[in-house]
């Protein structure tokens, strides 16, 4: 699960083109989108989950009530990654 948490972070990273950041910059529970984790807006959730389904093959639903939990940190991505994948 260590593995797909940084895979997360750098593609969190390359998604965003967040340049001043690194993997190790970003904590695996830290809120995404709050002003004391990364602070992400509604505009980056749409370009991560975009991101998200291209490399994991995720289905997204746009209206399931459990994105904003799936969205919530890296530890969370990843598990909801795990989840989709079995």
């Amino acid at each position: 699960m260590e593995a797909l948490r940084l895979e997360i972070k750098q593609l969190i990273i390359k998604s965003l083109d967040l340049e001043d950041i690194t993997a190790d910059d970003i904590e695996d529970d830290a809120p995404l989108f709050e002003s004391s984790g990364l602070g992400l807006d509604s505009i980056d959730a749409l370009e991560l989950g975009v991101a998200l389904r291209k490399q994991y093959n995720l289905t997204i639903e746009a209206n399931n009530t459990n994105n904003r939990q799936h969205f919530q940190s890296v530890s969370s991505l990843a598990a909801f990654v795990e989840q989709q994948k079995n």
